[in-house]
């Protein structure tokens, strides 16, 4: 980052001694030709590297689906915080939590890469490890009443994934690992079944066995840190939500998403996905990877209002 305020200091330095020079030999075609692209390059960098990243939409998307039964059910998503990364510190998480909280959820999923970098927890400092648990702890100030379930990133597994579990654990997650874990709501219960990461040294993502936890009738909703696996969620879930794209991090007009997280991120890069009755809502999360910058994918929580077909039929007449 203090390289990239320098850059933001020096440029227009710069700029402003090369058009000098120009002027100075008459070249006042040049001169404002380089101001132009100069002027347009350097707003949208600021903008990519400075501004964006630290700004955060919160996205609402309604979903319908056959699988669904029961009144709608608001479902927070919180996902790529990598905390101790660029533009992402304890202060600024608690935030985005308080925001999150502001929006009634009435259950939290979180979605994995809490942890920003890519080193190992004994290769970091005292004080970088500190911040990445106490980013961790923040989660313990979500307020929603059907509470929280956590899956674990390839960050969380680079950092040391149990470390991350046990802090999501003591914040007053659930964890889950190729598993499901049962809500009961009093408008009638529903799974949450939460896969591996891929990454995992202690098991790779396993729908099958996922979904095999879920012992009853009550309608699931699948969640994982990568998109990719939703080619093998069965139409019987309701919906599956997951991160790792961070929407591409720069999304650029014509151009695209230059550069893609993983195969799923490449093919379901953020938003809402439908193949038949089966669903997918794909976030692109809050922080920065590799490099600290976003454009044209901001920062975004997301409220999912999850509905049964049989809520939007139109009400018998009255006898």
């Amino acid at each position: 980052m203090a390289l990239i305020w320098a850059l933001t200091i020096l440029g227009p330095i710069c700029a402003a001694l090369l058009l000098r020079a120009l002027l100075r030999r008459g070249r006042r075609k040049r001169a404002a030709f380089a101001l132009i692209v100069f002027s347009a390059t350097y707003s949208l960098c600021v903008w990519g590297f400075l501004i964006e990243p630290k700004t955060l939409t919160v996205r609402h998307v309604e979903v319908v689906s056959a699988q669904w039964r029961g009144p709608p059910l608001r479902i927070g998503a919180i996902s790529d915080t990598h905390i101790a990364s660029p533009h992402m510190d304890v202060a600024r998480l608690e935030k985005i939590v308080a925001r999150m909280n502001a929006e009634r959820p009435d259950i939290v999923l979180l979605l994995g890469d809490y942890v920003g970098g890519h080193g190992w927890a004994k290769e970091r400092s005292t004080a970088e490890n500190a911040q990445v648990m106490g980013g961790v702890a923040a989660f313990g100030a979500l307020n929603a009443p059907l509470g929280k379930v956590a899956v674990i990133g390839n960050h969380d597994v680079w950092y040391g994934e149990e470390a991350i579990e046990q802090g999501l654990v003591a914040a007053g997650a659930k964890v889950a690992r190729n598993t499901a874990v049962r809500i009961a709501r009093p408008e009638g219960p529903f799974w949450v079944a939460g896969l591996a990461d891929r990454q995992s040294w202690i098991e790779k993502p396993n729908v099958a066995k996922a979904m095999a936890a879920v012992t009853d009738e009550a309608p699931a909703i699948v969640i994982s840190h990568y998109p990719d696996p939703w080619a093998q969620v069965p139409k019987s879930a309701a919906l599956m939500v997951a991160g790792h794209s961070h929407c591409g991090q720069v999304n650029l007009p014509v151009v695209g998403r230059p550069v893609s997280a993983s195969p799923g991120a490449r093919r379901w890069p953020c938003g809402l996905y439908r193949d038949g009755t089966r669903q997918l809502y794909v976030t692109g999360g809050i922080g920065v990877s590799i490099l600290p910058v976003r454009f044209g994918a901001p920062p975004e929580i997301v409220l999912i209002t999850l509905k049964s077909e049989a809520s939007l039929a139109p009400a018998s007449p009255s006898q």
